[in-house]
């Protein structure tokens, strides 16, 4: 049995993985599902020849150890992750920022659009808060993110003088950095707008950068990949918290 379901974990990451590759965003995440294929298949070779039998007894205890240890921290960093899911900022902030994302041809990728749909709805809400968009022009981009962003928002009927771009950052660290600029008083209220998925990281990279007064405004996600973007923020934790970033 534990053969079988390694043999259809190994499956699910290479299709998964193949699925992340098609939907051409630009990023080359999808290599840790192709790794995780790879782990699997090779777990479920060794179950399947008792390679484990020929393996010292401490060598195969080490073993179950550090997954054990592994498995147990990235629970507590996918917990970290949906605990900013529901987050729906604050009525009458001085500032939203939309951390960037993908700009294609056609306009905005649907991770961006669920973003600036929900700055949309608490710009509308909200008149008096300025919102600032933050995006560089990455390699695959027809504009920077931050033009696009103003582009979809101007035409949905938000007037300009509410929009500031910020178009150098090309990570989210730098989207906080690079916003913080427009932001005189460090004790503004700020609204960190992203997806469900990335508000935790957004938030407390904000906090840690010196916005005391941010929190999350959360907009939706597409299911299909929410796995993938799932695993990749508790990469993306860990590489910022490693970097002093968050805290």
């Amino acid at each position: 049995m534990a053969v079988i379901l390694c043999a259809l974990a190994a499956a699910l990451c290479f299709v998964y993985g193949a699925v992340v590759f098609c939907a051409g965003s630009g990023s080359k995440f999808y290599m840790v599902w192709a790794l995780g294929g790879v782990f699997f298949a090779a777990f479920a070779a060794a179950l399947r020849l008792d390679v484990q039998d020929r393996i010292p007894p401490a060598l195969r205890r080490g073993f179950w150890a550090v997954l054990l240890v592994c498995l147990v921290l990235f629970l507590c960093l996918e917990g970290l992750v949906l605990s900013g899911f529901r987050d729906k900022g604050r009525a009458d902030m001085d500032y939203i920022i939309v951390l960037g994302a993908q700009v294609k041809e056609t306009g905005p990728s649907v991770v961006l659009r669920y973003r600036l749909d929900a700055a949309l709805a608490y710009l509308e809400e909200n008149p008096e808060t300025v919102c600032i968009l933050s995006g560089g022009q990455g390699k695959n981009e027809p504009c920077s993110e931050a033009e696009g962003m103003y582009r979809y928002l101007t035409a949905q009927g938000i007037a300009p003088n509410r929009l500031i771009m910020e178009d150098r950052s090309t990570d989210t660290s730098e989207n906080i950095a690079f916003s913080m600029a427009f932001i005189e008083d460090r004790n503004a209220s700020v609204g960190i707008v992203t997806n469900d998925f990335h508000v935790f990281r957004g938030v407390r990279l904000a906090r840690a950068a010196g916005l005391h007064n941010a929190c999350g405004v959360a907009a939706d996600s597409t299911a299909l990949y929410l796995p993938n973007n799932m695993v990749r923020e508790a990469f993306g934790i860990m590489k910022d918290l490693v970097c002093g970033n968050l805290f």
